[in-house]
């Protein structure tokens, strides 16, 4: 459990830097031998792309430190619970174990809306740990909406 704190601090200071960029504040690190081999967070609005999540920028970079698309033997620790197209992702590159921080009630297909990684109709399952430093990951989301909410009501008061 103090390994998974200790990562899951890594994945927060990526969603930190996400954060720093005007991006929703996720971030991913995957580890493999006790050695991060990929640490990476949100770029979808500095991308202007859709799949620029947190989880497949940090996937593409250990496919690439491991010269493999199976990502057996790796652990993934995220900040929020992923959405259906990272949980596919995982199950598609073999990661055995997910942690992540808070739930995500709206998109979260690992437990909230969903049970995409222990669904038996795949021909790969994940070993999921939930909830760690849950407070912490959840508390970075909250803030970043509510700055964001504020931003935008400062905004419409300067154009009346």
């Amino acid at each position: 459990m103090e390994k998974d704190h200790f990562y899951m601090q890594l994945a927060i200071e990526e969603a930190n830097k996400a954060a720093a960029k005007g991006e929703v504040p996720i971030g991913a690190v995957i580890v493999y031998n006790d050695e991060v081999i990929a640490r990476a967070h949100n770029l979808r609005e500095t991308t202007n792309n859709a799949v620029t999540h947190a989880e497949l920028l940090a996937i593409q970079q250990a496919c690439l430190h491991l010269d493999n698309w199976r990502l057996e033997d790796t652990k993934l620790y995220v900040t929020l619970e992923p959405c259906p197209m990272c949980a596919g992702a995982i199950l598609q590159s073999r990661i055995p174990h997910i942690v992540y921080g808070a739930r995500d009630a709206k998109a979260g297909c690992v437990d909230s809306l969903y049970r995409l990684l222990n669904d038996d109709r795949f021909n790969h399952q994940c070993q999921v740990t939930e909830n760690v430093l849950a407070d912490e990951c959840g508390q970075l989301l909250t803030q970043f909406f509510r700055n964001l909410r504020e931003l935008k009501k400062q905004k419409r008061k300067t154009q009346l």
